[in-house]
């Protein structure tokens, strides 16, 4: 008998699924940036491609701002304008925190909604909406903070990064929502974000900027005390040029926290004070009664302190029961504080917030004039505070470089970006000129009411200008 053998038969191997692009719309601030950045991340480490352009995607994740109606109806345009490209949505951020099933309701194309709190799970969201789910994934309450072992690509020019040190705020401001957005405070502990700097600082980032909603409320949380100076403190380990904290509310800025400004060489005297107004009416009708014994004050131990210091805020007018005395009043604040850079805002009554239904509003015309007013106001005073830069020498960040023209443009530490001005660098005598990502000292020349100008100072100058001093 014979026995014979049959060669098993072998079948081609099949390919896998190639994974979809997924590209992402940013709208809204820098700590949403982060979010998106935290996605972008997550989605590239599960293995999809990820884009900028919504051409190259099928399916879009648009991290919407709800701050104020403005931003409610920029979102609301972008998520209508890919919808009618036929785009599949995924509405991640605040407008889905805000009105989360709603959404839904109303956009057809959306396929997902992901609040505040659920970023994190932006790659089992999507992997639902490939499986033909329609997915809400919006925690009632926002709890989640992201750390350094969160996948994050960053989106930022590549000298610049914003590191998230707290989520959410514990004030109830009249006029804000963002409580209700992003829930309460939760600070992340000093290692981690030590970590995380020192992640950054490998990568290459020149300048970092600390952010939350309350910074100099950091801590308060997690360790029952403001530890904002702590924090200072530990980041002057770390090899980043410059560190720029954002927003850094009255009540927090301590003696301990303003000598960390002093002391640590790579913080940055750079103070973002959103104090709102001045006139004490006003701050309580705000709900935030704490301030009105506080502005001046502060403001004038902070130049004693530290007399370098560059001082930016924020101003709302015609808040509810804004009277014209209490207008003049904050113009004289204004006029008297001279600020180096102010950012000025008409009231917003914003659903769900307590302002919305405070009684004696003001008219929209008169607080758009009061606005006027106070940016004509501002002005001259900008230009001034400009024009003592004239003369000196400074290390100026290089952002954009033209090979054409040797034409730069760039921020010394009086700018934060995108916020403040910029520095318009020409070469120096010898033809010196600097790649973006680079630190150079410039001469600044000129100035105007926003930006500088200056030319790369080279070591020839330096060394002839040290000799004239001598």
């Amino acid at each position: 008998m014979t026995s014979t053998t049959t060669e098993p038969t072998t079948q081609p191997m099949a390919k896998p699924t190639e994974k979809p692009t997924v590209a992402f719309a940013h709208l809204g601030c820098e700590k949403n940036r982060v979010d998106t950045e935290h996605m972008v991340g997550l989605l590239a480490e599960a293995g999809y491609g990820v884009s900028t352009d919504e051409e190259d995607a099928s399916v879009v994740v648009v991290n919407t701002c709800s701050f104020i109606q403005d931003a409610r109806e920029e979102s609301v345009r972008t998520l209508v304008g890919l919808a009618e490209q036929g785009k599949e949505l995924i509405i991640a951020g605040c407008l889905a925190q805000h009105f989360q099933e709603e959404l839904l309701e109303s956009i057809p194309e959306a396929k997902a909604i992901v609040g505040t709190g659920d970023y994190q799970h932006i790659v089992d969201v999507l992997q639902r909406v490939e499986s033909g789910e329609r997915v809400n994934r919006v925690s009632a309450v926002p709890s989640f903070v992201g750390d350094e072992h969160l996948p994050r690509q960053r989106t930022t020019d590549q000298a610049v990064a914003y590191l998230k040190v707290a989520e959410g705020c514990d004030y109830r401001c009249a006029f804000c929502i963002i409580p209700k957005l992003r829930g309460d405070q939760r600070s992340r502990p000093i290692e981690s974000i030590v970590a995380e700097a020192h992640q950054l600082a490998e990568q290459g980032v020149q300048e970092l900027i600390l952010i939350s909603q309350i910074t100099t409320n950091y801590g308060l949380d997690l360790y029952g005390k403001p530890k904002l100076a702590e924090l200072l403190r530990a980041l002057g380990e770390v090899e980043i040029p410059w560190i720029r904290v954002h927003y850094a509310y009255p009540t927090g800025l301590t003696p301990a926290v303003v000598a960390a400004y002093r002391d640590v060489p790579n913080v940055v005297p750079y103070l973002d004070l959103p104090l709102q107004h001045s006139h004490p009416d006003v701050l309580r009708a705000m709900n935030r009664p704490w301030q009105a014994d506080v502005n001046e004050r502060l403001l004038d131990q902070i130049r004693e302190q530290l007399p370098d210091a560059v001082l930016r805020t924020t101003l709302i007018v015609g808040f509810p029961g804004e009277t014209e005395e209490h207008f003049q009043h904050l113009a004289t604040f204004l006029e008297t504080q001279r600020f180096d850079h102010v950012g000025i805002f008409t009231f917003s009554p914003e659903d769900g917030t307590a302002a919305a239904d405070l009684p004696n509003r003001v008219d929209p015309d008169v607080a758009q004039a009061r606005k006027d007013a106070l940016m004509a106001l501002q002005q001259p005073i900008a230009a001034e505070r400009n024009q003592r830069w004239v003369g000196k020498t400074v290390d100026v960040l290089i952002e954009q470089h033209n090979p054409q023209t040797g034409e730069m443009i760039g921020r010394c530490s009086r700018f934060a970006p995108e916020v403040d001005g910029e520095v318009h660098v020409q070469p120096g005598d010898d033809g010196q000129q600097a790649a973006p990502g680079s630190f150079v000292p410039v001469k600044i020349t000129g100035a105007d009411i926003y930006d500088l100008t200056g030319h790369i100072v080279g070591a020839r100058a330096m060394v002839a200008e040290a000799r004239v001093q001598d």
